[in-house]
């Protein structure tokens, strides 16, 4: 079944597409909450700034869908709470729980896609086995409504300072090809490490649209130019939070990742926007 509901999230001319995550504090990190407090003013930027989409829990999607127009950006609803961000959980209690029901709550919402993990973790093969049934068990649902399903694989390797982000190019590559084999009708992942290597990851997902996610904060010169040569690799698009939401001028942070984006400008073009807004 064609799932047009996709369509909601990308650009119609570019066939990219932005979205803003705003669905940290779900993870209970109180490092993800700065800038989003108040959850109705922060989507109503992100909304007033024209983004393609906005990532959202189920529990804050309806100040999105509240929001008055047919011009709202498309809403991606995560459906798989998981503790592996919290900064205070024990690591032997990890986990990530999908909703019941979880297509049935996307459809009441509105939604244009639902998002789950697939959390490859060293130390803690507990947790892809977790994600696998999560992902298993809302696929037939997901095929039978026409709900689009995104999948987050994301590789994290131990360090000094605890789990960090692996873009090493072959882990990127192989977890991504694992959601398209689980039916994946968009991808979430991290960059490769160089950026250059991303074409790998976008020729494995065969043909499922792969995004990118944005991760911690980081100097706007050092984002476009991030986001510019992830466009010449292919990408499909871009689902940045911290670095949009926590940005003293949002909307102006979001114009100029979408003149690179859409519009084919260079991150220093983009820089020369965002300076002038």
């Amino acid at each position: 079944m064609e799932k047009y509901r996709l369509q909601r999230l990308f650009h119609p001319v570019s066939q990219r597409a932005l979205i803003v995550a705003i669905d940290h504090a779900l993870f209970n990190n109180t490092a993800f909450l700065p800038g989003i407090e108040n959850m109705s003013d922060s989507v109503r930027k992100v909304a007033e700034a024209k983004a393609d989409g906005v990532l959202l829990s189920a529990g804050e999607a309806p100040h999105l869908q509240r929001l008055p127009g047919r011009g709202k950006p498309g809403l991606l609803l995560r459906v798989d709470p998981a503790n592996f961000y919290n900064n205070v959980a024990p690591v032997s209690r990890l986990h990530c729980r999908v909703y019941e029901n979880a297509v049935e709550i996307a459809l009441r919402l509105d939604a244009a896609c639902i998002l789950l993990n697939l959390l490859q973790i060293d130390d803690h093969p507990e947790m892809l086995n977790q994600c696998v049934e999560n992902i298993l068990r809302v696929k037939n649902d997901c095929d039978r409504y026409g709900m689009p399903m995104a999948i987050e694989p994301l590789s994290f390797k131990t360090s000094k300072d605890g789990y960090v982000g692996d873009g090493n190019p072959q882990r990127v590559t192989t977890l991504a090809r694992m959601a398209a084999e689980l039916g994946a009708d968009l991808i979430k992942t991290d960059a490769t490490e160089p950026e250059e290597e991303f074409h790998r990851v976008i020729e494995a997902a065969s043909g499922v649209p792969v995004t990118v996610r944005g991760g911690s904060r980081a100097s706007d010169r050092e984002v476009l130019e991030h986001t510019e040569r992830l466009v010449a690799q292919g990408v499909a698009g871009l689902i940045y939070g911290r670095n949009v939401i926590q940005h003293e001028k949002p909307a102006a942070m979001t114009h100029a990742l979408q003149a690179v984006l859409h519009h084919g400008k260079s991150a220093e073009e983009a820089l020369e926007l965002l300076r002038a807004n």
